[in-house]
């Protein structure tokens, strides 16, 4: 009797050990990808994502958000892994310890849209520098994201060159993602600036046209960082490391670089990853 009472206490240990495993192993298959509204909004994420779920077997939870945001994000160890576009930002991010390494994934631009009516004559400008003191100078309506994202951190800087500090009825920060930025500088007829993914993504809804694009200082890289596990126990280090060699995989970057030529005619992102 006595042999089997303690034959059933281990077969009982092994199987709380089993579950207490496979509890944790699940636990294990959710990584949280914490990113910026221009890959949510542009559907790129919905594209690629289910292919990295499918072969990997994990469940990602995306949290879409500005720039600045998402990394705080990944400071306070709310996130396992970051998608974002704000280089600077970035390096700087992984130099304080916040993340583990830094690796370019793709690009696209941004464009400065408005009316057709171009009250500020910007499409003349050779830069995008120029054409924000332009629309300064006229007092024409911009609509800014105001929410510290990579696109709001851009604006800032081309503002900052010019030593121009932006303020009157003229200029609305409205402290929303890309696409309701959009919505308002339609209703508006407005001046923005957008990434060009999420632009073409909604271009039907809208009347702004483009007036201003190609030019150096509206470049837009994008970067994966891994946050540092050792900042906070409960980052999924398996899963980020996971999903970042599957994003700079050939495979996936070959994805990425075919997003958008069907229904737009064109690339959205180009993708410009050291691939394995």
């Amino acid at each position: 009797m006595k042999k089997s009472k303690l034959l059933l206490v281990f077969v009982a240990m092994l199987l709380i050990t089993a579950i207490t495993s496979c509890k944790k192993t699940e636990g294990n298959k959710k990584i949280i990808l914490s990113t910026t509204t221009s890959t949510r909004d542009s559907g790129l994420l919905n594209y690629i994502l289910p292919k990295f779920e499918e072969k990997y077997g994990y469940k990602v939870d995306v949290v879409a958000v500005g720039t600045g945001q998402a990394l705080k994000l990944g400071m306070d160890g709310n996130a396992d892994v970051l998608l974002v576009h704000a280089k600077s930002d970035e390096e700087k991010f992984v130099r304080e310890g916040h993340g583990l390494k830094r690796f370019d994934v793709m690009y696209n631009d941004f464009v400065i849209l408005g009316p057709e009516v171009d009250f500020a004559n910007v499409k003349e400008e050779k830069d995008a520098a120029g054409a924000l003191k332009k629309i300064a100078d006229k007092k024409a309506n911009f609509i800014s994201r105001g929410d510290d994202s990579g696109t709001n951190k851009l604006e800032k800087k081309l503002w900052k060159i010019n030593n121009i500090n932006p303020s009157g009825d003229w200029y609305i920060s409205i402290g929303k993602g890309m696409s309701e930025t959009l919505l308002i500088a339609n209703e508006k007829k407005a001046y923005t600036i957008s990434d060009r993914a999420t632009y073409l993504a909604m271009k039907d809804k809208l009347e702004l046209k483009v007036l201003l694009e190609n030019k150096n200082d509206l470049i837009n890289q994008y970067g994966v960082i891994a946050v540092n596990p050792n900042k906070n126990s409960k980052i999924n280090s398996k899963g980020a490391q996971d999903f970042i060699d599957w994003i700079l995989s050939k495979e996936t970057q070959k994805l990425i670089g075919e997003y958008g030529k069907e229904k737009y005619g064109q690339n959205l992102f180009i993708p410009n990853a050291n691939t394995k």
